[in-house]
């Protein structure tokens, strides 16, 4: 059975990089306890970029703890923690090939509904200091996925993933 393994949230900041500054919300860190789930984001969460991230068609986003394996044995590293892929969410036992869009999920007390794998930007090279991290994420078949929330509730680790229905794609 799937399992949500933490909440990870951050608001945006500025930082320095190849000269410029770059407004950001990739820097995610686990949070004790329950996190309330609103239509837009996770409580205390917030986006830098609302072009390509956020709004109700990406309030959350997941990545797997298998995922963070693989990438640990691909790019030799060991010093990965729950949120640097810039996730909401990290989880286990709901790889990316399984999910399709339209699948819809009960968390905690909330519903979520499976909108778009993710299309992945420079930022998560930035946070991960591989500058090709994003194009890695896409040639790997493992770039996580967005979640819009049809029911507002509350989220914490440990919690299961119920599946609720199958989408059509």
């Amino acid at each position: 059975m799937a399992r949500l393994l933490s909440v990870n949230v951050g608001l945006p900041r500025d930082i320095e990089w190849r000269g410029k500054t770059v407004h950001t919300g990739i820097w995610k860190q686990p949070v004790q306890g329950r996190r309330r789930v609103r239509r837009l984001n996770v409580e205390g969460d917030g986006q830098g970029d609302l072009g390509g991230h956020g709004g109700e068609q990406r309030a959350g986003f997941v990545y797997q703890i298998e995922s963070y394996r693989y990438w640990e044995e691909r790019l030799g590293r060991r010093d990965f923690s729950h949120g640097q892929f810039g996730e909401n969410f990290t989880i286990e036992g709901l790889p990316d090939d399984e999910v399709c869009i339209g699948d819809r999920y009960r968390i905690g007390s909330a519903l979520f509904e499976v909108t778009q794998p993710r299309t992945t930007c420079y930022r998560v090279g930035i946070r991960l200091d591989e500058p090709l991290m994003a194009a890695l994420l896409t040639s790997s078949g493992r770039p996580g996925f967005y979640l819009r929330v049809l029911e507002e509730g509350e989220v914490g680790a440990g919690d299961l993933i119920l599946p609720i229905a199958r989408g059509p794609e």
